[in-house]
Order: C-alpha cells, then sequence, then structure tokens
C-alpha cells in the first residue's frame, strides 16, 4: 500500500457545469473566497468607517447583501440579470400545455376520462388517478430537465433558466425535486392555477430575487440566457 499522498484534486468533481460562478480574473490560490475584495474590503469597497471611499451611489448592494437580505458579498455577483417575471408567466403556461396534452392523451388510452355531466356518476376514482398522473408528469418533467441543463422547452424558448442562488450553478436533481414538488402537487391535487398564480405569481412581487415560492424552498432563481 502506497504511502504517497493522492495528487491534488484528486476526489473531487470536476466543475465542469458552464454556468458555475468564476472567481475573477487575477484571483490566486490561498486568496480567500473569490468574490472577496483586496486587503479584506467587502465587494462594493471598503467597510463603513474604514475611511475609503463610500460605495457608488451611496447605498447597500444592489440585491441586499446575503441570500436574503443579510451582510456579505451580493449572492448575484457574476450571473445573468434576473428573468423578467412576465417570460417566466409564458414559459410556464408553454410547459404546462404541453404536459396536460400528454396527461389528457394518456388518460384517453387508460380510461381516465369521463364525460357524465351527471354528479351521481362521477368517478372520484379515476379523478385521483388522473391528478396522481398529472403530478408525476409534471414534476418528472420539470425536474429531470431543469436538473440537466437548467431549463425546461418553455424556458428554453423564452430564454431563461433556473440557477442556484448560491453559486448560479444548475440545480441538482434533489434541488429541483424540492423545487418542482413545491410548485407542482398543490397544483394537481387541490389548487390548480390558483396555486400556480399564487406560487409563481410571487416573482412579481418578491424583492430583492423575484422568487416564486418554489424558489424559495429549493433556494433557486431564474435568470437570463447570456
Amino acid at each position: 500500500m502506497s504511502s504517497e499522498p493522492p495528487p491534488p484534486g484528486a476526489g473531487q468533481p470536476p466543475d465542469d457545469d458552464p454556468f458555475l460562478k468564476q472567481p475573477p480574473t487575477g484571483s490566486g490560490p490561498g486568496g480567500g473566497s473569490p468574490y472577496d475584495s483586496p486587503q479584506g474590503g467587502g465587494p462594493y469597497g471598503p467597510p463603513p468607517g474604514s475611511g475609503g471611499p463610500p460605495p457608488p451611489g451611496g447605498g447597500p448592494p444592489p440585491y441586499g447583501g446575503g441570500p436574503y437580505g443579510g451582510g456579505g458579498a451580493d449572492p448575484l455577483a457574476g450571473m445573468p440579470p434576473l428573468a423578467d417575471s412576465g417570460k417566466r408567466v409564458l414559459a410556464r403556461i408553454i410547459d404546462m400545455l404541453m404536459v396536460a396534452i400528454v396527461v389528457y392523451v394518456l388518460s384517453l388510452l387508460f380510461g381516465g376520462v369521463r364525460f357524465e355531466t351527471d354528479p351521481d356518476e362521477v368517478n372520484y376514482t379515476s379523478s385521483f388517478g388522473q391528478s396522481l398522473l398529472a403530478a408525476v408528469l409534471y414534476m418528472g418533467y420539470d425536474a429531470v430537465m431543469i436538473s440537466r441543463t437548467g431549463q425546461t422547452l418553455g424556458k428554453k424558448w423564452m430564454g431563461l433558466r433556473v440557477a442556484n442562488l448560491d453559486d448560479g450553478a444548475t440545480p441538482t436533481l434533489q434541488t429541483c425535486l424540492v423545487r418542482a414538488a413545491v410548485l407542482w402537487l398543490p397544483f394537481a391535487f387541490c389548487c390548480a392555477c390558483i396555486w400556480t398564480a399564487i406560487c409563481g405569481g410571487w416573482s412579481f412581487v418578491d424583492k430583492p430575487y423575484k422568487q416564486g415560492l418554489h424558489d424559495k424552498a429549493a433556494k433557486t432563481v431564474v435568470v437570463t440566457v447570456p
């Protein structure tokens, strides 16, 4: 058994995500956080009271500091601009229509669609089965697509992608499943479009990261594709 130490970087996964935030040009080994400024200053200049000039504009960082408004470096530094909420809605509608067509066709094939108008003839077992099928397909489509490229087809056509808030990388499958579950489970079983409007529409009023409720649960943001 060899006592030689392993070569540098052995056992660590390659950073091959093209969207992963990179250190600024000129950062050397052992230079601390890639977003730290020289001599201990923050990314927006020297700390208050150090005698240095104030940040441009005299205000706080544009996104409020830490991941949820605390101090520290801006987590969106080095990332593309946040996505327009209107484009996010269009992308979501495209995805919903695409999956809804698949759900409808499969329901027809397996006898899950009923056309009775008499309330006494409603088949609740079939209704639950159709809701379960919709939930599985919506979650699977959303989670698998986003974990691979950060994009569903709707987001790709709208020029958007989902990214981790902390590092800009494409979310893992586990993160995407959390995000998809918050978005789609209430939609499929109880609240339908009302929940989608609340969950996704939250991005219109959320500050500073324009997150939907599903983004907050997964700690992700939606950004534009350069």
